[in-house]
């Protein structure tokens, strides 16, 4: 039985989302495919009429700087990330989470539109995006909107997006200042697929001290249906200076927040329980390194 019947490769926006409109919602969006055709392939989303793949289109191929809005287009590939000079000093949490994403054949293909579209809690860029706070351009019909990150996320594998009519565009976010820091770490079984146990990012703006945090954002998943935004350690954190009992209480406060649950392909609970304060040890250890710094070098890339 065929997967598809017809395949587009549009050139623009507007002509993806007119392909899109020919098939009243039975056609879907394609980039480098490594989660949608397993779909397809296994049996877990069902045959469409066609594809319509957005490579080809070049808005959504570039990563920019305006002023201090960063926008990564959605086609633009895990590789392409870690490869950006402006996205290692500007952006750090995201090249490291991008970095650690399959192997290089995947991440060669693989978009950060298709991470985010694909919707699941343990999403490495997507937690990255929480963290930096980021928007995404969701283009339709009636024309182009910027979300919240997060509002994207319905549960595990559902998407606001409507896939077979609406195509995400773009992500923005404020580049990284002077006084500020990201990192990504995640926990990730060491056989076969390595799944993603538990991951992390952090960006903290720190006062004219270098010591004090100004602001600061927590992203984490899996610790429920959704990527997490630990808001309650970051109120706690605000105006503190960071030593170990107050990242103790970072770790307490993020725990209280989170649904973690056993897998029996990831983890249990318990030992993700665990993990917590690893994972905030680990990024704030590698922000504090990193702040004043003229030259940031993202950790863990490119693993294999």
């Amino acid at each position: 039985m065929a997967l598809w019947e017809k395949y587009h490769l549009p050139e623009s926006v507007e002509a993806a989302l007119i392909d899109l409109s020919r098939y009243e919602g039975n056609a879907r969006v394609i980039a480098g495919g490594t989660d949608l055709l397993l779909e397809l392939q296994q049996g877990r989303k069902p045959p469409g009429a066609a594809l319509v793949d957005i490579t080809r289109i070049p808005e959504l191929r570039e990563i920019r700087q305006h002023g201090d809005l960063i926008t990564v287009g959605a086609a633009v590939t895990h590789t392409e990330i870690v490869a950006s000079t402006l996205l290692a000093q500007r952006a750090t949490c995201l090249v490291e989470s991008c970095g650690v994403i399959g192997g290089p054949q995947v991440r060669n293909v693989a978009t950060l539109g298709g991470n985010v579209a694909h919707a699941l809690p343990a999403g490495d860029g997507p937690i990255s995006l929480v963290a930096l706070a980021a928007e995404v351009e969701v283009a339709t019909a009636a024309g182009r909107k910027w979300h919240p990150i997060r509002s994207l996320f319905q549960g595990p594998g559902r998407s606001a997006v409507d896939q077979g009519r609406e195509l995400i565009t773009r992500f923005r976010f404020r580049a990284t200042g002077s006084h500020a820091g990201t990192a990504f770490k995640r926990i990730m079984r060491p056989q076969g697929v390595a799944l993603p146990i538990m991951g992390m990012a952090v960006w903290v703006e720190f006062d004219n001290d270098y010591e004090t945090v100004a602001d600061v954002r927590i992203g984490l998943g899996p610790a429920g249906p959704t990527p997490m935004r630990a808001t309650e350690a970051e109120a706690y954190l605000r105006g503190k200076r960071v030593h170990d009992e107050v990242l103790q209480e970072v770790s307490r406060h993020t725990l209280a927040q989170a649904r973690l649950r056993t897998s029996k392909h990831r983890a249990t609970r318990s030992y993700r329980v665990e993990l917590i304060d690893v994972l905030v040890r680990r990024n704030f250890e590698a922000i504090c390194r990193r702040i004043g710094q003229t030259e940031v070098v993202p950790e863990g890339v490119g693993w294999a």
